[in-house]
C-alpha cells in the first residue's frame, strides 16, 4: 500500500509539473530577456521590483532584472515606449500619464502601458529625527527642508501638494531615498515625506542608527487630503517599525505592475502566474507584498488590462473584467 501511495504521489507530481510546463511551452515571440522599471535604491519599489524580476527570471528560465529609475512617472514612459518590458506605477501617476500630463513627455497619452497585477498600497508618511522636536505636521516650521524623493516619483508628485493643502511652507528637496535618509541623519534635511510601501528600507535603516519620529496625520488632516486627492484612508501597522507603539494614521494610493501592451499574451500570463502563484514567496521579497493577492485585481480602475493578465485573473480569481477594460478587446 505504501509503494502504491508513493507511486501515486510521484505520478501526480509529474502530471502537475508537465501541466505547468505545457502552460509555458508556447514561447513564440517571447523576449530573451526583460527589464522591470523600479525606482531609486533604498525605496520599496526597488526592493520589491528587483525581487519579482529575479523570481520570474528564475522560474521562466529567462534573463531579467530590476532597473533603477525615477519611479512611477518615468516607469509609465519607459513601459509605454517599450524601453522596459515591465514596470510599476501608482494609480495617480498612471491616470496623469494616460491623460497626457506626465511631466516626462507632456502632451503624450501613454496608453501602451497595461496593468498586469496588483502590488500594494503606498502610504504617505512623514519622518523626522526625534532630536528635531517635530512630532506633528503642525510642528513643521516654515521653510523646513523637506525631502520628497526622486523627481517625478509618486511622492514628489503628490506630497508637496498635500503639504501645501495642510498649510505647510517648505523648501523642496529631491533625491533617492537612501540619500535623503543620510541627509536627514546629517542634519541637511528637517523632514522626509515618504510615499512608498512599508516598511520603507531607508526608514528601517534610520531606526537602527538614530531615534526618529514617524508622524501621523490628524483626523482632520487625513480628511482634508482625502477630499483633495485620489487617496484613501490607511493605517500604518504598529509592527511596521520599531519606533511605532500604535498604528499611525495615513492615506494611501494603490500600486500596480504594468507591462508594455504589445508583449505576447502567453508571456504576460506566465509572468503573472509566477508572481501570483505563491504569495509567501513574494512576502519573503518584501512585506508590502502581503497585499499582492488575486482578489485585489479590482483595485485598478484606471489602466487597461493586458489580455494575458486579464485571462489569468478570470481563470484563477473569478475576475469580472469588462471587455472595455482589456486592451485590444
Amino acid at each position: 500500500m505504501q509503494k502504491i501511495t508513493a507511486l501515486t504521489l510521484v505520478v501526480a507530481c509529474a502530471v502537475t509539473a508537465q501541466a505547468q510546463a505545457d502552460a509555458h511551452q508556447d514561447r513564440t515571440d517571447w523576449p530573451e530577456s526583460f527589464t522591470v522599471a523600479t525606482a531609486s535604491q533604498g525605496g520599496t519599489y526597488f526592493a520589491y521590483g528587483s525581487g519579482w524580476a529575479n523570481l520570474v527570471a528564475e522560474e521562466l528560465g529567462l534573463s531579467g532584472g530590476g532597473e533603477v529609475t525615477g519611479g512611477p512617472m518615468q516607469n509609465m514612459a519607459l513601459v509605454h515606449t517599450g524601453d522596459a518590458q515591465f514596470g510599476m506605477t501608482t494609480m495617480g501617476p498612471a491616470a496623469e500619464s494616460l491623460q497626457g500630463t506626465n511631466p516626462i513627455a507632456p502632451g503624450l497619452p501613454m496608453t501602451n502601458a497595461c496593468a498586469i497585477f496588483p502590488m500594494y498600497q503606498t502610504p504617505f508618511s512623514v519622518t523626522a529625527l526625534a532630536s528635531s522636536g517635530i512630532t506633528s505636521i503642525a510642528d513643521i516650521p516654515a521653510g523646513a527642508r523637506i525631502g520628497f524623493g526622486p523627481a517625478g516619483s509618486t511622492s514628489d508628485t503628490y506630497f508637496p501638494r498635500m503639504m501645501e493643502e495642510l498649510g505647510v511652507e517648505f523648501d523642496r528637496r529631491n533625491g533617492g531615498w537612501s540619500d535623503l535618509g543620510g541627509q536627514l541623519q546629517d542634519g541637511l534635511l528637517d523632514v522626509i515625506a515618504f510615499a512608498a510601501g512599508v516598511p520603507v528600507p531607508a526608514v528601517s535603516q534610520l531606526e537602527v542608527q538614530t531615534d526618529v519620529n514617524i508622524i501621523e496625520f490628524t483626523e482632520a488632516e487625513q480628511a482634508a487630503i482625502m477630499e483633495a486627492f485620489p487617496v484613501s484612508a490607511f493605517d500604518i501597522a504598529a509592527d511596521t517599525y520599531t519606533t511605532l507603539e500604535a498604528p499611525a494614521r495615513s492615506v494611501s494610493m494603490w500600486n500596480f505592475a504594468i507591462a508594455n501592451c504589445d508583449l505576447p499574451d502567453s508571456f504576460v500570463n506566465a509572468v503573472v502566474d509566477v508572481v501570483m502563484f505563491d504569495n509567501e514567496r513574494m512576502v519573503n521579497i518584501h512585506r508590502a507584498a502581503r497585499s499582492t493577492l488575486p482578489e485585489n485585481w479590482d483595485k485598478n480602475g484606471v489602466l487597461m488590462w493586458h489580455p494575458g493578465a486579464a485571462q489569468w485573473f478570470k481563470d484563477n480569481a473569478g475576475a469580472d473584467i469588462p471587455d472595455d477594460m482589456i486592451n485590444g478587446m
